[in-house]
């Protein structure tokens, strides 16, 4: 199905009385370091109908402050201010008398449904439980009305859904769950915290459908909490950006993203890739301005504005005092920033924050594709599972057809982003590539040599050039190892003397933009970005021809993501690299790949040069990815059409005969019946629609999206 937004935001009648009003909010922790001050003065006013964005890095206090408003901090907080709901002031009451408001008058979406849902108990248990908490309703009445709930929230088959219980649904159908016993009772405000951010686009964007409907059906307000600038852009009628545990600018959204004035907003909004924004005329990537530096701790906070230290613009007075938020432009839009009267007029944007300049491309680059050497070919690689039951006599009940038959090829000097919905088959892919595997369905090869073909000491030569920067960076490095010795490990297993590597170790840190004293420190002395610039270097260390990026970004705030992303593309120009990029953000992949590679349930169903397949995307699939993705653009996000898929992606242990996303593709409808019949018995091979452009759709239509 789609969707096309309104031209203007829902917005609240300005003369409607505000149903939650937020005054001078302060809360604080005890630590051993010192009083940690979480939140310090936050002040917001919702009223019923509209829709308020909280945005901010992690650590900005935007969690903390939600909580405080439900009264869901431990005993050892301090808090302070005033949280009135309807007049009512929440601020000193009981958790008894909390109770009886909580889930009632003011409900909550949780970041991790997984973790808000009890897994002992069936999803229309709990929802039938939320209903009698608050209401006089018998059981039989409490399960009709969940069945009602999840079929609201678009629920398949809710009569026999609601006895599942929570592992049994998808994470969208979880979220989904969580917004139907959000709205049960009809609360008048209802808080979102991060209801989107584990989450694929698709599923995303039916999320944020579900909770505008829910919108409607309560009439309730809404304060959506993200690190997402995108999905505020589109769904939000005021935004307000923390810094610091406080405000530091606010107002209506098109204000705030098309007029900022504050150096952090600005920084924000610079530091992220845009879906609709292709590279620049002679064909050279765009660089992204990432906001250098990290967040203050908030033990201590040093004297003047917190943003100081890293502010690109900040004077003497910014350093010895904190800016009040005050008018900028209008009475509702107002910025807590020394210089905000400048900034629009004497300071824009791009004197506030210069955009950097990346290398002129490597001279491989340079060529055309087709006369560069190929670095990794895949041709029909497969991977299957055997899915098995029983104890100690195991039987085989089923395949999990995991890669199902995918052919790609990389160049030298040239990314490829493999993009697609979580369980497709992109982590798979990789593990097979990396593995080196002599008895795999389908050909692997490497530098020009089929794997299959290998010895065991030219495998350990490949793997040396061949490396690989994971999702997550903690988990990536070694907590009990100084960060010298993590980078100096893969040097000492390939054969390197210790001179060579004391002299490798400190080039590996400058190169990433690491200090040479930094060796002795460990993992967690770093800051998240600075972490996956350390894996980076690792990757690095011996001189790879191919890094394989497995999400390398996604756990990082859009203003550390910017920097990496920078890095990335100054390395691979630098040093000649080729890329096998994996990532659900599509526009990450927009910025920094070459090609695309678009993945559903173990098959390729779109491939070729990611300007083609952006500017006319002819996959059903493609499209609906595309249209998924929030454009950090209130206007633009006004005016989109939204392909809103049905349902969830199918379990590769039962991968439809024909088309295997003919279930829940929107061009499937609209065929007469002899073609439905094809999309559902025939298995649509890869078909070229253009040079290096590739679909495997019967009817593939080119559309343009952006």
């Amino acid at each position: 199905m789609t969707e096309t937004k309104p031209d203007q935001p829902t917005r609240a009648a300005d003369t409607a009385k505000p149903i939650l009003e937020v005054s001078d909010l302060n809360v604080s922790f005890p630590s051993e370091a010192g009083e940690v001050q979480a939140v310090r003065g936050v002040s917001y006013a919702v009223r019923p109908g509209e829709v308020l964005g909280i945005v901010g890095e992690s650590g900005s206090g935007k969690s903390v402050s939600s909580m405080a408003v439900l009264g869901l901090l431990p005993e050892t907080a301090r808090v302070s201010g005033s949280v009135k709901l309807g007049g009512r002031e929440l601020l000193g009451l009981s958790d008894g008398a909390m109770s009886k408001i909580r889930g009632k008058e003011i409900a909550m979406v949780f970041q991790d449904p997984l973790s808000a849902l009890t897994p002992v108990y069936s999803v229309g248990y709990q929802l039938a439980e939320a209903l009698r908490v608050h209401q006089s309703i018998s059981k039989d009445a409490a399960r009709k009305r969940a069945v009602e709930l999840l079929d609201v929230v678009g629920i398949p088959d809710p009569h026999r859904r609601v006895d599942a219980f929570p592992h049994e649904f998808s994470g969208g159908m979880r979220q989904r769950a969580m917004i139907a016993m959000a709205i049960a009772n009809d609360p008048e405000v209802i808080i979102a915290d991060e209801p989107t951010t584990a989450l694929d686009v698709t599923i995303q964007a039916q999320v944020l459908d579900v909770l505008k409907r829910a919108q409607e059906v309560t009439g309730a307000a809404i304060v959506m909490i993200t690190h997402d600038l995108g999905v505020i852009a589109g769904f939000a009628d005021q935004v307000q950006v923390m810094y610091a545990g406080r405000p530091v600018e606010t107002g209506p959204v098109d204000e705030v993203y098309y007029r900022p004035r504050m150096p952090y907003t600005i920084g924000l909004l610079g530091s992220i890739p845009r879906l609709d924004e292709g590279r620049v005329e002679d064909g050279s990537r765009r660089a992204l301005t990432p906001v250098e530096g990290n967040p203050p701790k908030m033990v201590d906070l040093a004297p003047g504005c917190p943003f100081a230290p890293r502010c690109p613009v900040a004077t003497d007075v910014c350093r010895t005092t904190e800016p009040e938020l005050a008018v900028a432009d209008g009475a509702a839009h107002r910025t807590a920033c020394h210089r905000a009267g400048e900034i629009g007029d004497t300071l824009d944007r791009a004197t506030v924050y210069p955009v950097p300049e990346l290398p002129d491309a490597a001279p491989v680059e340079r060529l055309p594709r087709e006369e560069r050497p190929t670095v990794l070919e895949l041709d029909q690689l497969t991977k299957h599972f055997p899915l098995t039951k029983g104890g100690l006599v195991k039987r085989r009940v089923g395949t999990v057809r995991a890669v199902d038959g995918i052919s790609l090829d990389i160049r030298e000097g040239e990314t490829l982003g493999l993009v697609g919905e979580s369980g497709c088959g992109k982590t798979t892919t990789l593990l097979e590539i990396l593995d080196l595997p002599g008895d795999q369905t389908g050909t692997v090869t490497v530098f020009g040599k089929n794997i299959t073909e290998l010895s065991r000491a030219d495998r350990k030569g490949l793997r040396r050039d061949m490396q690989i920067v994971f999702q997550d960076p903690m988990a990536a490095l070694d907590a009990r190892m100084p960060i010298g010795d993590i980078l100096a490990e893969p040097l000492r297993t390939h054969g390197w003397d210790k001179a060579r590597i004391a002299a490798r170790v400190p080039e590996l840190l400058e190169m990433v933009g690491l200090e040479a004293d930094h060796a002795d420190r460990y993992p967690q002395e770093f800051s998240g970005g600075q972490r996956q610039r350390i894996c980076i270097a690792r990757a690095l260390a011996l001189e790879p021809k191919l890094v394989i990026l497995d999400e390398p970004v996604s756990a990082l705030d859009v203003s550390i993501q910017a920097g990496v992303l920078n890095l990335l593309d100054e390395l691979k120009s630098r040093l000649g690299l080729s890329y096998l990029f994996v990532a659900h953000d599509l526009s990450v992949v927009r910025h920094i790949a070459d090609r695309i590679a678009v993945m559903y349930l173990g098959r390729i169903v779109e491939i070729g040069a990611a300007e083609k397949v952006f500017a006319q995307p002819s996959h059903p699939y493609t499209q609906a990815l595309l249209s998924a993705v929030p454009l950090p653009d209130p206007h633009k996000e006004r005016e989109r059409t939204r392909i809103l898929l049905s349902g969830d992606l199918p379990s590769p242990t039962d991968v439809p005969a024909g088309c295997r996303f003919a279930g829940r593709c929107p061009k499937y409808a609209t065929l007469e019946k002899a073609d439905q019949s094809r999309c559902r018995e025939e298995d649509p091979a890869t078909a070229p629609l253009a040079e290096d452009h590739a679909a495997a759709c019967h009817f593939p239509t080119a559309l343009e999206l952006l």
